[in-house]
């Protein structure tokens, strides 16, 4: 104790949030007014669901579906941790039940079917539970004949612990997506660093507008993945926002503080557009 008799007090954790690309520190209250986006070198750092929420919907306009979904462990998964044990883990540290939320609120006025992956819990991944949600949440877009956003931070891809559960939730939302896409109502991704895996080869990038935020990772496999497979060095930028962009894979690169701006206008175009303007990029097969 110090000769004065007072006990040294530290910096409270959390208090300063350092940027994982510059390293610079911003006070975290500073950092929240900013939308997580660093003020020195401008990386957008990861959101959790309910600020995406309040970020990009009108107040208190959110109503949550599906609350009642729960994960389960069908495949009595062990690694290094029991997945059961780790699932409530996940949930006392995070606060969700799972990595989806999903719900109906407004933008502007306008009412949208809304649904976000939070990186936060088990890097995002689609479980049975994630794919469940999101699947409802497209079919109740397509039963109201409302647009459907879909704010995507689903680093792990498809979870390895739930198996062919956790796959089958690929075809499960594309199916969905190509029945909402029927309707000519919107279908707008918003793409956040990072969305990979199973998430990309499924309904991420089945939109009919993919909005990226700057510097975003996006693509199946990762870029050192990539490189240790084909053995070569990879482009600069490769698999970044910008270089989607570039290449025709994303249509439109959006900074975080414009993206309810950007949201808005393009549900109101297109939902004036005429219907051949946003006809399917895809078809199923007729069944036998």
């Amino acid at each position: 104790m110090p000769e004065n008799g007072r006990t040294k007090r530290g910096i409270p954790e959390g208090l300063w949030i350092q940027c994982p690309r510059c390293k610079a520190p911003s006070f975290h209250t500073d950092l929240q007014k900013q939308l997580n986006v660093c003020n020195e070198c401008q990386h957008h750092l990861k959101v959790p669901a309910r600020d995406r929420i309040n970020q990009l919907l009108d107040t208190d306009s959110f109503e949550e579906w599906y609350t009642e979904l729960r994960p389960c462990d069908p495949l009595g998964f062990v690694d290094r941790v029991p997945y059961a044990e780790r699932i409530v883990r996940e949930q006392a540290r995070t606060g969700m039940p799972d990595a989806a939320v999903t719900g109906k609120g407004f933008i502007r006025g306008r009412p949208v079917v809304f649904c976000v992956t939070d990186f936060s819990f088990m890097a995002g991944s689609m479980g049975s539970v994630v794919g469940e949600k999101l699947t409802r949440a497209v079919e109740e877009a397509t039963r109201l004949s409302l647009p459907l956003i879909i704010v995507s931070g689903s680093g792990g891809g498809a979870r390895m612990q739930e198996g062919i559960l956790s796959l089958m939730q690929m075809p499960r939302t594309t199916i969905a997506v190509q029945n909402l896409q029927e309707t000519r109502k919107p279908y707008i991704v918003v793409l956040t660093n990072p969305t990979t895996g199973g998430v990309t080869a499924s309904y991420a990038m089945l939109g009919d507008v993919h909005i990226a935020e700057p510097g975003a990772l996006i693509g199946f496999a990762g870029p050192r993945v990539i490189e240790q497979t084909i053995r070569e060095k990879l482009p600069e930028g490769f698999q970044k926002a910008e270089y989607l962009r570039d290449h025709g894979m994303v249509d439109m690169v959006v900074h975080r503080r414009d993206l309810r701006a950007t949201i808005a206008r393009l549900c109101r175009v297109l939902l004036k557009a005429p219907a051949e303007a946003t006809k399917p990029r895809f078809s199923l097969p007729a069944p036998a």
